[in-house]
């Protein structure tokens, strides 16, 4: 009862502290000083302590609340303010429509270094920071999930446990063919890319995904959707995963999913594009916007395109290494079959793309036709007056009585006025100039 009398008054107060941060950021933004870009900084560390501070005070249950009734873009900035380690339980108790904007919206939100082990506890993953060596030693973890670690952390996490983590910054140097194998010890390595989609662009991240003695380790350069995600699922439902290779089977199953909801908001998006370009005349402004448009999803589509690829090789590299159990390989199965339906949408995507690609470029070119049109038409209707000043520009004398006329000038110049007129009309009656 008192959560539900508080929270108007906490909503209230942190919907205040919002404006007043976006007044005053607006303020500085407009204002030219020395070392603006530093100035603008403090300003939005400054304003934005105040609503960390009330958030530190409010219950979980509470925050998740505020951040359901929010818009969107104040949404992610209260969300920004919770700290990491409340952030996951507020998860829980969102909605799975918000819950997914944020896990969407906030990859970047979890930019340094963390290291954290998962274990089995009641059939759920149960996650423990690690900050130091010596809280590895009472624990027998499924998964050891690192985040730009450094030199240092990859060397103690290493022998701790007999294993050789490769640096995340460099995975991507690597060949395609040298990408999954197996060391003689029987350790299992796996460097994938996966999707990140979000509202600055699109990208591939590769992960390297090691598989040792039951254990998965992950190491990879920032904090990603389909890894938020997955954190959230095996802590939420009993028995969703029982071991290393049951959480690296989800991790690509994940990624195939999220690949999935990608490419619906590729189909939105040129859903918009396409009721643009069919439904109005385009100018030559809205068409190089559309275009704007239409070359960013294509960006996106082939991302997608190439992720589900990668995964497929993954995937396709763990069932032929007879590496899983029957349970497992079935799944890999499934999601292979997945990564089957994703690629004949993107194609269908691929289809649709060069199609309003093509009819934005004849809306171009049918404004350039029309500029031609009324040049060629000016062109026309100039030739007979400029022979009619030709002709008595030569200035014959006896050939032409009208030069020594007194009314022989606007007589030329009224027949020069008759023959603009007259292709005009018949081109007109012909219907030639609609």
């Amino acid at each position: 009862m008192s959560d539900e009398k508080n929270t108007p008054d906490n909503l209230e107060n942190v919907r205040e502290l919002l404006a007043k941060h976006k007044l005053i950021e607006d303020l500085v933004h407009r204002q030219e000083m020395p070392r603006h870009d530093l100035v603008e900084d403090v300003v939005h560390k400054q304003h934005l302590a105040g609503l960390r501070s009330l958030l530190e005070r409010v219950p979980l249950a509470e925050i998740a609340r505020i951040i359901e009734v929010l818009d969107p873009e104040d949404r992610l900035l209260v969300w920004y303010e919770v700290r990491e380690e409340r952030g996951e339980a507020i998860l829980e108790i969102l909605s799975d429509e918000v819950r997914q904007d944020l896990i969407g919206d906030s990859h970047h939100r979890n930019e340094k270094t963390t290291v954290s082990a998962f274990e089995l506890r009641n059939g759920r993953l149960s996650q423990i920071s690690v900050n130091t060596p010596y809280d590895l030693k009472c624990l027998k973890p499924i998964w050891v999930d690192l985040v730009a670690p450094t030199p240092e952390i990859r060397s103690w996490v290493g022998r701790f446990f007999d294993v050789q983590l490769p640096n995340p910054s460099s995975l991507t140097d690597l060949e395609a063919s040298a990408r999954f194998y197996v060391e003689d010890n029987g350790e299992i390595h796996l460097h994938s890319d996966f999707l990140l989609d979000s509202r600055e662009g699109s990208r591939n991240v590769a992960v390297a995904l090691i598989l040792h003695r039951d254990i998965l380790f992950t190491v990879r350069t920032e904090e990603l959707p389909v890894f938020r995600l997955q954190r959230l699922r095996a802590r939420t439902q009993p028995g969703y995963v029982t071991d290393g290779k049951d959480v690296l089977l989800d991790l690509y199953a994940a990624d195939a999913e999220y690949s999935a909801d990608a490419l619906e908001d590729v189909y939105a998006a040129l859903e918009d594009v396409s009721k643009h370009v069919l439904g109005t005349e385009v100018t030559d402004a809205e068409a190089a916007k559309i275009l704007a448009d239409i070359a960013r999803e294509e960006d996106l589509n082939g991302r997608i395109r190439r992720n589900v690829h990668d995964t497929r090789r993954a995937v396709s590299f763990l069932t032929r290494g007879k590496f899983l159990n029957a349970d497992q390989l079935e799944d890999a199965r499934q999601i292979l079959r997945d990564i089957e339906s994703l690629d004949g949408h993107t194609s269908f995507l691929f289809g649709k793309i060069n199609f309003l690609m093509d009819a934005t470029v004849g809306f171009i070119n049918i404004n350039q036709n029309k500029i031609i049109k009324l040049f060629s038409v000016a062109s026309v209707a100039m030739l007979p007056p400029t022979l009619i000043a030709s002709i008595y520009g030569m200035n014959f004398q006896g050939v032409f009585p009208e030069i020594h006329w007194e009314y022989g000038y606007p007589f030329s110049l009224t027949l020069m006025f008759i023959s603009v007129v007259i292709p005009f009309w018949f081109f007109g009656k012909k219907g030639w100039l609609r």
